[in-house]
């Protein structure tokens, strides 16, 4: 299982499934990242927190805990 998490810089990946409970889960899918949807990993910080992600022609910054919780194909 790759998480959104280990994605490299300039890669597009496709969401399998999202993991988390309740507030976690409903944060990440109120920003647009469900099931199916291509993401495209712009840019880390530096220190690796914030991720910098295009998501349906928006800019995205999400933070690695979450991206941890996000499975990708």
């Amino acid at each position: 299982m790759r998480t959104l998490k280990e994605a490299k810089v300039g890669q597009t990946v496709v969401v399998k499934r999202i993991g988390g409970e309740g507030p976690v889960k409903r944060r990440i899918m109120d920003m647009g990242i469900t099931k199916g949807v291509e993401i495209q990993v712009r840019k880390v910080a530096p220190l690796g927190d914030p991720m910098e992600l295009n998501l349906r022609g928006y800019e995205l910054s999400v933070r690695k805990a979450d991206a941890a919780m996000i499975e990708i194909g």
